[in-house]
């Protein structure tokens, strides 16, 4: 059970978790017990931690529910314009804690049920996570819906209702098991179905071509039953909604089957079109073209469409009169934003829309189009771009395709007139790949058919127009632009480490908490030792709690005042985990080397989940789990060194590991990430960065000075020019006596002694076959980590001086900070 919250820490805490007044509490109180009673049916007999969490959960969302109402009644009246995200991915996380902050109730309900006899945390920790992500972009999509509602902008996610994330991983004996993510299994008391919004999505058939028109026929038809949930923005009693689509089957069955006894089959064949929402694929920055990943991405953006456009027709809050039938407005009332080319059917199903259903011109419909949709790309890897077979297209979108085949003769025409007789050009642009299998390029349809194309971090940006959209580029250039990505501070501060964003209140007021900007105020405070003392205090409270939380579940026992090295993302060797297992082993290796030296203590945790599906990855964690197995059990090397793989990295794992990091693992080859998020949270709780000059690190060095960063590595012309003259790891190999030690210890079994050539395709692929050119930034890896050491060593000393300074003045013992020293 929680303590109550002293005086003093109350006091404290108002300004970011909100006032918990006396009527607010005794309400809260009243509500819980009133759906723990009629909503869940239970008294405290019988009720369970989850029904208590359900209960809370309830109370908190019957806030939301008139500040809902009365934001969709608002956009109605005023008839602003309205963006659409469509996005595959919206890797949400918890919802119950980030709406208490949102809607200042997290003191008022911590108090409640205090009163109770309930732990807030323990509830909290009660909520499955909505992991509808791999990654990054799902979780940036997460992050703009926060965004979007606290700026007050009428704003709509819609995405699909995966029955199954992403897969729980367990890490046994060192290996990946993936585990289904059954997160709907106990109900999710945050969404509401819609079912009076089911829309029709029709898949295969045929078309056929009249003098009135095209006409699409002899369809399968599986329903998309909506599912809302609210966004709330930051205290400004906005409440925006997420839509995610659930496939349904229709009702009819085939009555020759019937007669004939088909009944039953004819009700479980259902099944096939409600596996179109059942799981989200879990490939990151990897495209695998399935007919099932087809069908889930015109799924979501047929039910969409259908949705934005009754939403467009109609101007009456509850209404359903249409009221609007001039699309040539449509670009002024709608934005619909593509969050990579996973939504890229959007294009031709709006003009299929237009064309066929709506009766409208080609030349009209297409204006219309473009400048209605937009288009983000999130990777510059030709593995993760995605290509559809024609044949597949074919067969199942028969429509589309021809009106992809339009797109592409028109786009092609107008190449030719502008660059005559330019056969590369026209080849390298066409929306449809000749050679082998016929495919479509999605990247290329995505440009032609929006106004705005925008990488996520300038430096990405640059890439694109320099690389993959080069011809794309020179022919259009005024659609191209950046938006480099960012994170939201209400979740990734306020949420995740309540102590530092209080202590930055405390100083400069709360409203940085809306606009970041405001915390160059805290340059003032720079030499305040005070602030500097409480910061510090802030990070060693969240050392200590991540400390206990990692003892725990992994049972190796932390040094809290170690310098805690944290590297969680998707496991890719683009993003060179590998480069920091190097590190390691070779750091190990020194201290066995001098056992007596004073060595700076660190607590290295790698986490991430690999694709099912890639190998490389896999063997990546079974490596990173085997140099945990020596390190950890070393007694020459004691709590100066640990390694810990971070089972099921999530966005609830990311809210703790954050805020105790001290160093920021970003360390990517330059010119392969195309933003990152994880860069920005890391800097966002105060740890510093280790890392190359890639995605947004180039943004964040500029921001804070390079100085502020640990800086190594190729630059992107660095690694042009390696790739020009031919990457030879053997060369480094060779060259560098530490790098050939830790590379012949994987191989010969060091680390897997019962299995020798456990990792011999690890070292053969960074020997002989590396993209990612590993051993290019050894060396200077290694040197910046020795001045992350000297830097840690140096604040270490400092801070136990000042500590020892002050119990001396205190008159208090100084024995605490012997660790420290």
């Amino acid at each position: 059970m929680s303590k109550p919250l002293s005086d003093h820490d109350k006091k404290k805490q108002i300004s970011v978790r909100g006032l918990a007044g006396v009527e607010n509490v005794s309400d809260l109180k009243q509500n819980f017990n009133r759906h723990l009673h009629f909503t869940l049916v239970k008294d405290r007999n019988v009720a369970t931690k989850r029904d208590y969490y359900f209960a809370l959960a309830n109370t908190v969302r019957d806030h939301l529910v008139g500040r809902w109402i009365r934001t969709q009644q608002h956009y109605y009246e005023k008839d602003p314009k309205r963006v659409y995200y469509i996005s595959l991915e919206f890797y949400m996380g918890r919802t119950l804690q980030n709406t208490m902050v949102n809607l200042a109730l997290e003191n008022a309900c911590d108090e409640a049920m205090y009163q109770l006899g309930l732990d807030m945390e323990e509830l909290e920790d009660m909520e499955e996570d909505a992991g509808l992500g791999n990654g990054g972009l799902g979780r940036l999509a997460a992050c703009f819906l926060d965004s979007m509602a606290s700026l007050g902008l009428a704003a709509y996610g819609y995405g699909i209702r995966y029955e199954f994330g992403i897969f729980n991983q367990k890490i046994v004996n060192g290996w990946q098991v993936e585990e289904a993510d059954d997160w709907l299994r106990y109900g999710n008391p945050w969404e509401k179905a819609r079912p009076e919004y089911m829309r029709p999505v029709h898949f295969y058939g045929r078309t056929e071509h009249h003098p009135d028109g095209v006409k699409w026929v002899d369809t399968q038809v599986v329903l998309a039953l909506p599912y809302d949930t609210p966004v709330p923005g930051y205290r400004n009693n906005v409440v925006n909604t997420m839509r995610l689509w659930s496939a349904k089957a229709p009702c009819e069955f085939n009555l020759k089957d019937f007669n004939v006894g088909g009944y039953i089959q004819a009700v479980l064949d259902r099944n096939l079109a409600e596996n179109i929402s059942r799981v989200l694929y879990p490939n990151d920055n990897f495209f695998e073209g399935k007919e099932l990943r087809l069908k889930q991405e015109y799924f979501v953006v047929s039910a969409t469409l259908q949705d934005i456009i009754r939403r467009f027709k109609v101007s009456k809050f509850g209404s359903r009169e249409i009221a609007r039938t001039d699309f040539t407005k449509l670009p002024d009332k709608v934005a619909i934003q593509l969050n990579d080319t996973h939504p890229a059917m959007a294009i031709p199903e709006l003009m299929r829309v237009l064309v066929d259903e709506e009766k409208l011109g080609w030349e009209m419909a297409w204006d219309i189009c473009v400048r209605t949709c937009a288009y983000t790309n999130h990777t510059v890897l030709p593995e993760a771009l995605e290509r559809w077979p024609v044949d597949l297209f074919a067969h199942l979108l028969p429509r589309h395709l021809e009106i992809v085949y339009e797109i592409n003769r028109r786009h092609l025409e107008v190449i030719a007139a502008k660059y005559p007789g330019d056969i590369g050009r026209l080849s390298r642009m066409s929306l449809i790949e000749e050679g082998g299998q016929k495919r479509i390029n999605m990247a290329h349809l995505c440009i032609v058919g929006s106004h705005a194309v925008n990488g996520v971090a300038q430096i990405h940006s640059d890439i694109l127009k320099a690389t993959i959209f080069k011809d794309f580029y020179e022919m259009e250039p005024h659609k191209f632009q950046n938006k480099t990505n960012g994170i939201t501070p209400r979740r990734w501060l306020v949420m995740c480490n309540p102590g530092l964003a209080e202590v930055i209140a405390e100083r400069i007021g709360e409203d940085y908490i809306r606009d970041l900007d405001q915390l160059q105020s805290l340059r003032n405070f720079v030499n305040d030792d005070a602030f500097i003392r409480d910061i510090a205090k802030v990070k060693q409270e969240n050392k200590l709690k991540f400390a206990v939380h990692l003892e725990e579940h992994y049972k190796v026992k932390i040094n809290p005042n170690s310098m805690f090295d944290i590297q969680v993302k998707r496991i890719h060797e683009y993003k060179r985990q590998l480069l920091n297992c190097l590190h390691i082993i070779t750091y190990y290796n020194r201290i066995k080397k001098e056992p007596n030296k004073q060595w700076t203590p660190r607590t290295i945790m790698i986490g991430g989940k690999a694709a099912p599906g890639y190998h490389t990855a896999k063997m990546i964690i079974r490596l990173i789990t085997a140099i945990g197995e020596v390190v950890n059990n070393d007694p020459v090397v004691g709590d100066r060194l640990k390694v810990i793989f971070l089972e099921n990295y999530r966005v609830t794992l990311a809210e703790k590991a954050i805020p105790a990091a001290d160093l920021s693992e970003q360390i990517s080859t330059a010119g392969t990430e195309a933003s990152g998020t994880g860069n920005m949270k890391f800097m966002l709780n105060g740890a510093l960065t280790i890392g190359t000059m890639d995605g947004a690190n180039v943004e964040m060095a500029e921001e804070a000075g390079e100085d502020n960063l640990f800086i190594f590595g190729m630059r992107v012309d660095d690694v042009d020019e390696l790739d020009r003259k031919g990457y030879c790891a053997e060369e480094y190999y060779n060259r560098l006596p530490e790098l050939k030690q830790a590379i012949d210890q994987i191989a010969g079994g060091f680390f897997s002694p019962k299995q020798p050539d456990l990792f011999k395709e690890i070292v053969n692929m960074l020997m002989h076959h590396d993209r990612f050119k590993v051993f290019a930034d050894y060396e200077d890896y290694m040197k910046c980590q020795e001045k992350v050491n000297a830097l840690y060593k140096f604040v270490l000393s400092i801070t136990a001086l000042k500590i020892c300074l002050e119990s001396s003045k205190q008159g208090q013992s100084s024995h605490s900070i012997v660790t420290l020293s």
